[in-house]
């Protein structure tokens, strides 16, 4: 079923592009959401397409999206569709490229199936549980650095704060998108030995991305080290730690308790 799921999502996710890409550098019309957290009509047509054609190709699975009222309705079911129409809307609103539909499928709280899009640069990352991850069809590999030192880390500034720290970051190389999906994506691709959220992060940013990770050989843990599950009731995981194996741990060492 992950790679019957993974041709949906990959098509899913074209047909998604087509429309967000009518509405960038458009100028389209946009709302807060509160606290500097924007939504354009894009993501609303975006989201609305998505919710119709993926629920009518999978009927019986539960729905959780950043556009879309929660439901408790999707905690009773086996499987869901987890869902960001635009990760990155900031980043969609001011004309960037670096910006991603992100699509993924989860089972008893694991992700099966998932695919980061990013249609202004025509990249699509996708994996399936168990069969690795692709870029356009091509594997890709985690970075295979084996030290902390000098290891390229994708994260905003306030997670480069001394006080997040135990060693400060200085030896860090540090770099930052404005999409959490992609910064997985690139881990999973290994143009970045890792990426660090360390502020809850909801699950529609990170599920796809995760797995794309994962499936690329990387480490994917929240910022205590602990595994992620999906699809929980208040759809957070505690911060994300994506990085190669040979530097997850170092950096999880480094990382301050409080």
């Amino acid at each position: 079923m992950p790679a019957a799921d993974l041709a949906l999502l990959v098509t899913a996710a074209r047909e998604a592009g087509e429309i967000a890409l009518g509405h960038w550098r458009r100028d389209p019309e946009v709302w807060d959401k509160g606290g500097n957290d924007p939504v354009s009509e894009a993501d609303f047509a975006v989201d609305r397409h998505l919710r119709e054609r993926l629920l009518a190709a999978r009927p019986g699975y539960g729905w959780l999206s950043e556009e879309t009222p929660d439901s408790a309705d999707r905690l009773g079911c086996e499987r869901v569709f987890i869902v960001d129409p635009i990760d990155g809307t900031r980043a969609f609103v001011d004309g960037q490229e670096t910006w991603a539909h992100s699509l993924a499928v989860t089972e008893a709280g694991e992700v099966t199936a998932g695919v980061v899009f990013l249609p202004a640069k025509n990249r699509l990352y996708a994996a399936a549980l168990g069969e690795g991850a692709r870029l356009e069809g091509a594997l890709i590999a985690a970075s295979p650095r084996t030290e902390a030192p000098g290891a390229r880390v994708l994260a905003n500034r306030t997670n480069f704060e001394p006080g997040n720290w135990t060693v400060p970051p200085d030896d860090l190389e540090r770099s930052f998108r404005p999409s959490l999906a992609y910064r997985l994506a690139l881990v999973g691709e290994g143009r970045f030995d890792a990426m660090l959220t360390l502020r809850d992060a909801w699950e529609w940013d990170i599920a796809a991305g995760a797995l794309i990770a994962a499936e690329a050989g990387g480490i994917v843990t929240d910022r205590t080290g602990a595994p992620i599950r999906f699809n929980a009731p208040g759809a957070r995981a505690p911060g994300v730690l994506a990085a190669a194996p040979g530097v997850h741990g170092a950096l999880l060492a480094r990382l301050s308790a409080a």
